[in-house]
């Protein structure tokens, strides 16, 4: 499996809404970028668009793939709400892609993953019966555990508490090493500490963030980290409305 290069390039409109405009987007391949910006400016419709889910949107312009080839099936994505099966286990959540290709599922990788995400215990329960923190770490796993060369994360920590939060990442950075991956954050610390590239997604294109020099996953105690953050968190501060 090798992972593509993503090319976006053009306008993103919802109905006959313009979300963004003059949209040029390079995303390495086998590398973390990462999509920070206000809520409502195109990051979640971005993340449905590349992993080519249907919706009331459209790109008039390009997303393709370094390699030419089309991404249909190519793609494992993490959607804010989880969307988790109410009435299948945790361990069926988790192995659903297989089951929905056909194929047998491998249930030993995936109770090693859920062991790893410290859900080895609940593999037998219901979504309902879960916390919220507890769902994300099902829904992520059921992410993790697809072989697509590129991953689309969008919000994929924000129900965690800090310390689990921190350690998730540092999982799915390890474990999604060499894919091409595209973060879809609210969070600055998230965004610094795991981008190789990122953007802030403005309704008039996507400007280019400086990160620190440190490869990701950075750690959150560095000075140049912090820094980074504060200055992201005044800048998305000031999008807020008053």
């Amino acid at each position: 499996m090798k992972a593509p290069a993503l090319h976006i390039s053009g306008d993103l409109w919802l109905g006959q809404v313009a979300l963004v405009r003059n949209l040029g987007l390079d995303f390495p391949a086998g590398q973390w970028s990462c999509l920070l910006g206000p809520s409502g400016v195109g990051k979640s419709t971005l993340g449905r668009l590349i992993a080519g889910l249907a919706g009331p949107f459209q790109l008039q312009g390009h997303c393709r793939a370094s390699d030419a080839r089309p991404l249909n099936g190519r793609v494992a994505m993490m959607a804010q709400d989880g969307q988790l099966l109410p009435w299948a286990s945790v361990l069926h959540n988790v192995t659903i892609g297989a089951r929905l290709r056909g194929q047998v599922p491998d249930t030993a990788r995936a109770r090693a993953l859920l062991d790893e995400l410290g859900l080895g215990a609940l593999a037998t329960r219901r979504p309902a019966t879960l916390s919220g923190g507890q769902r994300q770490r099902v829904a992520l796993a059921r992410t993790l555990i697809e072989d697509c060369p590129v991953v689309v994360l969008d919000e994929p920590f924000s129900a965690l508490d800090a310390a689990t939060r921190l350690a998730m990442q540092d999982l799915a950075a390890r474990m999604l090493t060499g894919r091409t991956v595209v973060l879809i954050t609210h969070d600055p610390l998230e965004a610094v500490r795991l981008a190789d590239r990122a953007w802030l997604l403005l309704p008039d294109g996507a400007e280019t963030l400086d990160l620190p020099a440190p490869s990701p996953p950075r750690s959150y105690r560095d000075e140049t980290t912090l820094a980074m953050q504060a200055r992201l968190l005044a800048r998305l501060h000031g999008m807020q409305p008053a």
